[in-house]
């Protein structure tokens, strides 16, 4: 008899634990949710997600509260998310860097598994820059004087392991040149060190435009397939002899173990907000587009970006001994 009520009471447990985790789910949300973004205040990184959890939040009824975390490659908001709760009210950009990590460092989570991915939102295009008044006045420039120079011609990024850092790498590498490179945490920091004089080069997002429209910086090229609208003079890694394209989308992501109906209205929301005015606006000032991803359209994306990367740091020789 003891054994049966046992029985009954686990059977009960189980049945109450969906039905409690379904009404939270139906309630969601109703506190302010924490979006946890990889580079830091005042980039185009910031002033895009910012203007985009403004919208969300009013779509959802609760704000959406940007907390930055920079470092590490743009990895560690995706890192934050594995001691999050799994309840929708901690969500975190996810960079492309985060698909590299298990190849150069020691972890304990899957980025592809532990993630619950909710849509992509967006990607940046990428350029190489310098100082107005720089000496190295075309890419020609650049490429002779670090030949000339091996070692010296100082380029910054947005981290190691970054998609600028590695592009710049693989342009190293097809071209033989020696540079040295320069981590920031992000562009915000990337730009006062290039303004100031401390570097040569930045390898960036076009975070640079507006001070290369203020006359402060030039572009020598773009990493797209195609010219950027922006900067039509520019030419492409393409055009120059290069076989290299390079774009970043990233979007946004929850613990493992989010419900789905979370997962859902958090997708549903945010994709309502890339839709709105004042996010396009935001977007096009960094020469960035929406890029939409459904939740399963972007968990594909992930595993096939997490196999492609692989690839890509072990021919840079950068991979963490075995």
């Amino acid at each position: 008899m003891q054994r049966r009520r046992q029985i009954i009471q686990w059977g009960a447990a189980a049945v109450a634990a969906p039905a409690s985790l379904l009404a939270r789910a139906q309630s969601f949300p109703n506190k302010p949710i924490k979006l946890v973004i990889a580079f830091p205040a005042g980039g185009p990184t910031d002033i895009t997600m910012r203007s985009l959890a403004d919208s969300a939040g009013k779509i959802l009824g609760q704000p959406v509260i940007v907390e930055n975390k920079p470092g590490a490659g743009g990895t560690l908001p995706a890192q934050q998310l594995q001691s999050a709760a799994p309840d929708g009210y901690t969500v975190a950009q996810i960079p492309l860097g985060v698909f590299r990590l298990p190849y150069t460092t020691k972890i304990n989570w899957d980025p592809v598994k532990d993630i619950a991915y909710v849509l992509n939102v967006t990607g940046y295009a990428f350029g190489l820059v310098v100082p107005a008044d720089s000496q190295l006045k075309t890419w020609t420039h650049f490429v002779a004087w670090a030949k000339a120079n091996p070692g010296k011609l100082s380029y910054g990024s947005t981290g190691t392991m970054t998609s600028p850092h590695l592009t710049m790498e693989l342009i190293a590498q097809q071209l033989g040149l020696e540079l040295l490179h320069v981590p920031y945490k992000g562009s915000a920091d990337l730009m006062q060190s290039i303004l100031g004089g401390q570097i040569m080069a930045a390898a960036d997002s076009t975070g640079f435009a507006p001070q290369v429209e203020a006359g402060k910086l030039r572009v020598l090229n773009t990493w797209g397939a195609e010219r950027l609208a922006k900067f039509p003079d520019a030419p492409t890694l393409k055009e120059l002899g290069l076989n290299l394209v390079q774009n970043s989308p990233f979007g946004i992501g929850a613990p493992k173990g989010t419900p789905d109906a979370v997962v859902k209205r958090l997708h549903d929301a945010f994709k309502k907000a890339m839709e709105q005015e004042s996010y396009r606006t935001a977007l096009a000032r960094y020469d960035m587009v929406p890029m939409y991803m459904s939740t399963s359209a972007y968990q594909k994306f992930a595993q096939e970006t997490f196999t492609r990367e692989k690839a890509l740091v072990e021919k840079l020789g950068l991979a963490k001994p075995s």
